[in-house]
């Protein structure tokens, strides 16, 4: 068993969606004049790997701290659209005998490789009927190695709109999906972890993505023991 990161590092002037806060991340305190290190963070609550609560696009939708803690935790499901060209969409096909009730969906566009390059932007992308066949088969969490599950830019969001509407999750902007796909190949489960930071009412929040892989070492069986006390009126 092993444990898997699938989110980018929070860095001054990352990549952020057009138009989000820019990311600043600066000493606020030091050991040498305070005695302790502290960090001002600065960012928006979309910033790097992170999750979109149904809140995103709607006022009447449910905030983050609203959603059950089963949407962001559990066995997934990853289906490889490595082979996807710039901005091309993703149809239901794609998901096809793949999609399963109550398992967190990721989809791996190889995206994340151009991470920090404007390449990032022309990034593949959800149809709307991708995302309602999703909806249908009882997915409530979607993943995707890209900065969106919509085209970037976009107006009206219609895979979020879908997605979000079922009170589902996105998390977007993951990284290092290759490993899984490896590990789903050689028949190794996958459990991923999503949670994000406890923010009320908030739209989305960061989050640190990480996959545990393969099956949990077998425990040893409970061996039989009897008490002196037991062994002394025998």
């Amino acid at each position: 068993m092993r444990i898997v990161d699938l989110s980018v590092p929070l860095t001054t002037g990352m990549p952020v969606y057009p138009g989000d806060p820019r990311v600043t991340v600066a000493p606020a305190l030091r050991v040498a004049d305070d005695g302790v290190n502290v960090l001002h963070l600065d960012m928006g609550s979309q910033s790097g790997t992170h999750v979109d609560a149904p809140f995103h696009i709607d006022d009447a939708l449910p905030t983050l701290d609203r959603l059950p803690l089963e949407r962001f935790w559990g066995e997934a499901v990853v289906v490889d659209a490595r082979g996807a060209d710039p901005r091309s969409p993703l149809g239901p096909a794609l998901f096809e005998g793949r999609a399963r009730a109550g398992a967190i969906v990721l989809v791996a566009t190889g995206w994340s490789r151009h991470w920090g390059t404007d390449a990032y932007l022309d990034h593949p992308y959800l149809t709307r009927e991708a995302a309602e066949f999703l909806v249908a088969a009882g997915v409530r969490t979607v993943g995707v190695d890209a900065l969106s599950v919509d085209p970037t830019p976009c107006d009206d969001f219609p895979a979020h709109r879908v997605l979000c509407g079922a009170h589902a999750v996105i998390a977007e902007n993951l990284a290092g999906l290759d490993p899984l796909l490896d590990a789903q190949a050689a028949g190794e489960p996958v459990e991923v972890s999503l949670l994000p930071l406890r923010l009320p009412a908030a739209d989305g929040a960061p989050v640190r993505a990480v996959a545990r892989v393969g099956r949990r070492p077998a425990q040893p069986a409970p061996t039989s023991r009897t008490s002196p006390a037991r062994e002394r009126h025998r």
